[in-house]
């Protein structure tokens, strides 16, 4: 599930890095995908030395049992039908379409409103497998995933803050 998680972050962090000229942005969607991509391998990597399939055979978001319903709906999830299997912070293919037919400022706003939540999701993600694993590096991982994507949203919250008050001032 977080391999699929992640790629969609991978997916909404292209789109920007090629439709910004704003060199933080850039930098935080390199920083996305490089990361991401990296996470990526190592979990494909885990399931095949365990000898486990790249994706399971439950629902999607099965492993999560341990998390109450009240903290499943505090976090992003999205009850859009084609949102990304009912994973938390997923967008959604109108979302994402949006996403792509947007450009300059628009599309900024867009991709940190959608990458924010998406964060929240995977930080959501990445501590309920800090409850579950007893495996020092699913844990390590977890736990490194759960602090950088913490971060990265304090950033972008920032970023967004920063273009809404332009916006504003722009309108005055």
């Amino acid at each position: 599930d977080m391999q699929v998680h992640h790629a969609q972050a991978v997916q909404m962090a292209l789109l920007i890095r090629d439709g910004t000229t704003d060199p933080t942005l850039r930098t935080v969607a390199l920083d996305i995908i490089t990361s991401q991509q990296q996470q990526m391998g190592q979990m494909f990597g885990w399931l095949t030395l365990w000898d486990l399939p790249q994706s399971g055979s439950s629902e999607p978001m099965a492993w999560m049992t341990s998390a109450s319903d009240e903290e499943m709906s505090m976090g992003d999830m999205t009850q859009d039908a084609d949102a990304g299997l009912g994973m938390p912070g997923m967008a959604s293919e109108a979302e994402l379409q949006q996403l792509e037919d947007s450009s300059g400022r628009r599309a900024e706003l867009i991709f940190l409103q959608l990458m924010i939540a998406h964060h929240r999701g995977g930080v959501q993600m990445a501590q309920q497998a800090l409850e579950l694993s007893d495996n020092p590096d699913v844990r390590t991982l977890a736990q490194a995933i759960a602090t950088s994507q913490a971060a990265e949203i304090d950033q972008m919250q920032k970023l967004l803050q920063e273009r809404n008050a332009q916006g504003l001032a722009d309108e005055g």
